[in-house]
């Protein structure tokens, strides 16, 4: 998807590239150039899976940890 911006008669090299720069940001352009250039490969299924088993056993843990009345310092969440 090109943009193509012709410059008007007496109008300035300023206006014209502050043009340019509001059609690319309404555009989207901009936006999509960025996030692929940090694309991320997505997780495997297994990985995924390993997670969630992962986050479940330290809520597990948690929840015991609440009951006894043992909180570490470390499973504390800041506000």
């Amino acid at each position: 998807m090109a943009l193509e911006i012709t410059k008007k008669e007496r109008e300035s090299s300023q206006n014209l590239i502050r043009r340019f720069s509001k059609r690319v940001k309404q555009s989207g352009l901009l936006m999509r150039a960025r996030k692929r250039k940090y694309k991320q490969r997505p997780k495997s299924h297994q990985l995924k899976n390993r997670a969630a088993l992962r986050r479940e056993e330290k809520r597990k843990e948690y929840e015991t940890m609440k009951k006894m009345g043992t909180l570490k310092k470390s499973f504390r969440r800041r506000r």
